[in-house]
């Protein structure tokens, strides 16, 4: 009986072999110590055992020397011969799973580590915080807002809105008043602008050279002036669709003279305008070559001053006083009078004269200078005897280009 309680009690046949792996284990091989971890399970304890087992009493102590070889995995975390201070960047990162062998799991580390960016901030804070260094979201806005903006049309010089009244006006005479007049007002029509040309001067050339003769009209501008007549009536169509003009005759020479005694002598023309303003988009005045009351009240009755200059010294001369002039009427009669554009005319590329007088006007004004220049041409001068605009009587001739292209750059960015 005693002999098969003996049997009885001995251990299972599977644990000798891990009390076999045991020397092994010691040894040095890793993978001895997870064939112990998987036979563990089925040892007995020696409480368990009779204390006169011969036999059984081996299998305790073969388990107390393989016990310091189960120290590495009591964590369920691989171990490596030398503790090392954890890594702040792999600190962050969540454990891994647990591996059946430790070189995959070092392995599987040492090869995440780099993926993340992130620094390590000493104050604690947050690792993904934007960098100062880089451009944020506000900047790249902006430069949107710039690209965006860089492909419009280019604003005109002053950037007022429609209707615009401009006075066409320089003193000194024979430097292209008139012929801008009347061709900048065509190639305007040409654009579907509704143009209204008035001549102011007494010689009427702007009448003229718009086809209008001076016997088929009974009403013109002296009669708006010192009969207070309405310039509805006075205006007459040309031949060209869109573009309008008030006529001039001689007569309008004593105009001058007569408006001296006149009540509220420098706003006849302002009230004159205001009654077909609605009408047109823009009113084009061709004041005479001089300062008197007739070109007063054109600079009091428009909003901006077109300056044409010819490209000669004594262009030059004039324009001092004609700025002095103009600011005397925007400090009495129109504040928000102002010269927008200049425009360079009888322009010569053969001479040097024309390039130092061009060159020293865009140093003086800037950007109110015209990037579009007239130049001399005797097409200019011909067309007007045919009673036409030049882009009516030579549409591809330069001056006709010129005038077309000015037309574009005085009227960009309006509507």
């Amino acid at each position: 009986m005693r002999g098969r309680r003996r049997g009885r009690n001995r251990p299972s046949p599977q644990s000798p072999p891990s009390v076999e792996s045991a020397p092994a284990a010691a040894s040095g091989g890793q993978g001895a110590v997870k064939l112990l971890d998987a036979s563990e399970p089925e040892a007995e304890s020696p409480e368990d055992l009779p204390p006169d087992s011969g036999e059984a009493g081996d299998a305790p102590e073969a388990a107390e020397t393989s016990q310091p070889e189960e120290a590495p995995e009591t964590d369920g975390n691989v171990e490596t011969g030398t503790r090392e201070e954890p890594d702040p960047v792999v600190k962050k990162k969540p454990k891994a799973a647990t591996s059946t062998s430790p070189a995959v799991a070092s392995d599987s580390v040492e090869e995440s580590a780099p993926t993340l960016t992130t620094t390590e901030d000493p104050s604690g804070a947050d690792e993904k915080r934007p960098d100062p260094l880089l451009p944020q979201p506000a900047a790249e806005g902006v430069a949107d807002v710039a690209a965006a903006t860089a492909g419009r049309q280019p604003q005109s010089a002053s950037g007022n809105p429609l209707p615009r009244v401009m006075a066409v006006a320089n003193q000194k005479g024979g430097v292209g008043k008139t012929t801008t007049s009347v061709n900048l007002g065509a190639a305007l029509a040409e654009l579907e602008f509704r143009v209204l040309v008035i001549d102011l001067d007494p010689q009427g050339n702007a009448t003229t050279g718009l086809g209008i003769d001076a016997r088929n009209f009974e009403l013109s501008m002296y009669d708006v002036l010192m009969r207070d007549c309405s310039l509805e009536d006075c205006i007459e169509p040309t031949s060209m669709k869109h573009l309008f003009v008030a006529p001039a005759t001689i007569a309008l020479a004593g105009a001058e003279i007569e408006l001296v005694p006149a009540f509220s002598r420098e706003l006849k023309l302002k009230r004159a305008i205001e009654s077909v303003i609605d009408d047109f988009d823009y009113v084009l005045i061709d004041c005479p070559p001089s300062l008197g009351l007739i070109t007063v009240n054109a600079l009091a009755a428009a909003g901006e001053v077109l300056v044409p200059i010819q490209c000669e010294y004594y262009a030059l001369e004039g324009l001092s006083q004609l700025m002095r002039n103009v600011h005397l009427v925007a400090s009495n009669l129109n504040p928000r009078l102002d010269i927008s554009t200049i425009v360079l005319t009888m322009y010569d590329a053969r001479t040097k004269l024309a390039d130092q007088v061009a060159t020293e006007v865009r140093e003086h004004f800037g950007a109110k200078v015209c990037r579009i220049v007239i130049p001399r041409t005797v097409r200019l001068s011909e067309a007007p005897s045919f009673g036409q605009p030049i882009t009516a009587f030579d549409p591809a001739s330069r001056g006709a280009i010129a005038y077309r292209e000015l037309a574009k750059e005085v009227s960009g960015g309006t509507s």
